[in-house]
């Protein structure tokens, strides 16, 4: 069993405007609204790297910032655990493109914003971080293994990390082969001890198993849920959004399971 603490969460996702937003969506307070997923220029990045920054990459980082933004702490000084099924998907579309050209030629720009650790990247570069950084991928378990990697390295550490899991469509024809239905960003700090801004603690179980994983109540919002691999993360921020206690189930590895235990602080 692990445990750790939330201090700050980020979100953006389709009708899911920033976590204040989003809180009184998932709390039953508003209803949710489907719209698509606004995603701005971060203003961390210098001019030069702001204008060749990929979606995804935006992404992350406007999540990644909120969350810490929120949890009060100082990204420079925070950990990351970076989790995505697709990471820059346009970036290997044209890739594809070119080598299947006559020219050949792929541009340097674009070779390494497609790269799995491209948000790490430009993370380091907008916080100044020297914090130790980590880039994921697991298919669909995506947001469930970056969630078991940066509370693994809380309790290891004693240190806070801050989870950032991020999904973006793939161009066709890839999205035809593996199709995603919007873009989705999820951000959580996570913190060894219960401090003043921390709201909730996780304990963390990976068991073998079948049963069925945790649902949204709203139709449209599961769809979301099975439709994104990173709005796995949904059933968790529903139960930190209604303060709620007990247990949410998400699909992890072949025939595993990973057990959120939910309490408030």
């Amino acid at each position: 069993m692990t445990r750790v603490f939330v201090e700050g969460v980020g979100l953006l996702g389709p009708g899911l405007q920033g976590w204040e937003a989003a809180r009184r969506v998932l709390a039953g307070e508003e209803p949710f609204r489907p719209a698509s997923t606004l995603i701005g220029a971060s203003d961390l990045l210098p001019a030069a790297e702001r204008r060749r920054t990929p979606v995804p990459v935006k992404l992350a980082l406007a999540v990644g910032q909120e969350a810490l933004q929120n949890a009060g702490r100082d990204a420079a000084a925070t950990a990351t655990v970076f989790a995505s099924s697709s990471g820059e998907g346009e970036a290997l579309h044209q890739m594809c493109e070119v080598l299947a050209s006559a020219e050949r030629e792929v541009s340097p720009t674009r070779f390494h914003n497609s790269v799995h650790n491209a948000a790490a990247g430009y993370w380091g570069i907008a916080t100044r971080s020297q914090e130790a950084s980590t880039s994921l991928c697991a298919y669909d378990a995506s947001f469930p293994a970056g969630l078991v990697e940066a509370a693994t390295q809380v309790v290891s550490w004693g240190k806070p990390v801050a989870l950032i899991a991020y999904d973006q469509p793939y161009p066709e024809p890839l999205h035809s082969a593996r199709p995603l239905l919007a873009s989705f960003g999820a951000a959580l700090v996570l913190a060894p001890d219960a401090t003043r801004g921390a709201s909730a603690t996780f304990e963390l179980a990976v068991l073998p198993g079948d049963e069925k994983p945790t649902g949204m109540s709203d139709s449209r919002l599961e769809e979301l849920r099975l439709g994104i691999p990173a709005a796995r993360a949904l059933p968790l921020l529903e139960a930190l959004a209604r303060k709620t206690q007990g247990e949410v189930v998400l699909d992890f590895l072949t025939e595993l399971q990973l057990r959120v235990t939910v309490s408030r602080c």
